[in-house]
């Protein structure tokens, strides 16, 4: 596997507005981008990118629904890992045992991922996101 860096660092919130408070208020970070109930920043040093994602959009994501499947543990938070391969990737780590929520697949933002949850229980993607590689201030 060639991890290349951590592509995206995100608490995974049930309640936007109290992570909003928490996040910005008490945290004082700064998000410059929002997408309905996802904030987000490229601007903080240490991490591409740092977001709040609602629960139900990272069911959306992994599952195609809002609802968190029952019989899977809720996570905390996403880490996401940019790798040069997503597909070989993902079938190295299925290979080690590992299920995939999901396999290599294009989001609706262009990104490229493959989903599970670490022995922890965070949301882990091995990933390849476009926008990191085509601008250099990034």
């Amino acid at each position: 596997m060639n991890v290349q860096f951590v592509a995206s660092v995100a608490p995974i919130v049930r309640d936007a507005d109290a992570a909003r408070s928490f996040y910005r208020d008490a945290l004082g970070l700064s998000f410059e981008g929002e997408d309905g109930d996802y904030m987000f920043t490229h601007k903080l040093e240490g991490t591409k990118h740092f977001g709040l994602w609602p629960l139900s959009e990272a069911a959306n994501a992994c599952f195609g629904t809002t609802e968190w499947p029952t019989d899977i543990p809720v996570p905390q938070a996403s880490i996401e890992f940019e790798v040069p391969d997503v597909a070989a990737a993902a079938a190295e780590l299925t290979a080690k045992g590992y299920r995939l929520i999901h396999g290599a697949r294009t989001e609706p933002w262009t990104q490229i991922t493959a989903r599970l949850l670490s022995p922890e229980g965070l949301l882990v993607a091995v990933c390849y996101s476009p926008t990191f590689h085509d601008t250099p201030d990034r």
